[in-house]
């Protein structure tokens, strides 16, 4: 009986020994697949089709909105929000481009409801404020935990803090995702670039060659 009891937790560090092996030989695949994945992925970023795609989808998404020609209203004051607009329009349609796939380009398609409901909250907060009494005035503003934090931590955590900041969805990241998404979302946005570019030359060829036709 008492050999028994002691032969248990060598069979059960076997079980368990083996079972960790088991899920070594399934997490290798999986890992290997998202790796294949992830270059594929950047190969196709730089893919003269990929830019295609995104051009096409991008000249019919700023067909859609109506930015006007500049030459009403109040003129240069407007550039600014058409800039704004066509920027957010070219960020949408990559993401739109990337399909989901990456944490980055689902972030920048939930943006739009997040902001959504930021505004609503900003009207109860000011609604609230204008409530409140007098003496709330007198508070001294708080200085915020996380700001303390960030200015002693080392520098590499720091760049890599300031990193996930410049890739959305990506701010509470760990150092793996973050470094992943931000490899594909600068792939991602050079295309963009090359595209938007191209299209932009395009439309200024299309403009200069219609201004100069002779009337018929």
């Amino acid at each position: 009986m008492a050999s028994s009891v002691i032969s248990n937790p060598v069979t059960n560090s076997d079980r368990s020994r083996d079972a960790s092996k088991r899920r070594r030989k399934k997490k290798a695949p999986a890992q290997k697949n998202h790796q294949e994945d992830q270059i594929q992925n950047h190969a196709r970023w730089k893919s003269q089709a990929q830019q295609q795609i995104y051009t096409s989808k991008l000249h019919r998404a700023l067909a859609r909105l109506n930015l006007g020609d500049g030459s009403s209203g109040s003129g240069s004051g407007d550039a600014p929000r058409r800039g704004k607009t066509i920027r957010e329009a070219a960020d949408r349609v990559l993401a739109v481009t990337a399909n989901g796939r990456t944490r980055w380009s689902r972030a920048i398609l939930a943006n739009r409801l997040k902001l959504k409901f930021r505004n609503h909250k900003r009207k109860r907060v000011a609604t609230a404020s204008r409530l409140a009494t007098g003496s709330s005035r007198s508070k001294k503003p708080r200085v915020s935990v996380f700001r303390l934090k960030g200015k002693t931590l080392p520098a590499v955590q720091r760049k890599v803090r300031f990193l996930g900041r410049l890739v959305p969805g990506c701010r509470k990241q760990p150092y793996p995702v973050i470094l992943e998404e931000a490899i594909d979302y600068i792939s991602a946005v050079q295309m963009q670039i090359r595209a938007m570019t191209d299209l932009a030359d395009r439309l200024s060829a299309s403009s200069s060659t219609s201004t100069s036709a002779p009337p018929g």
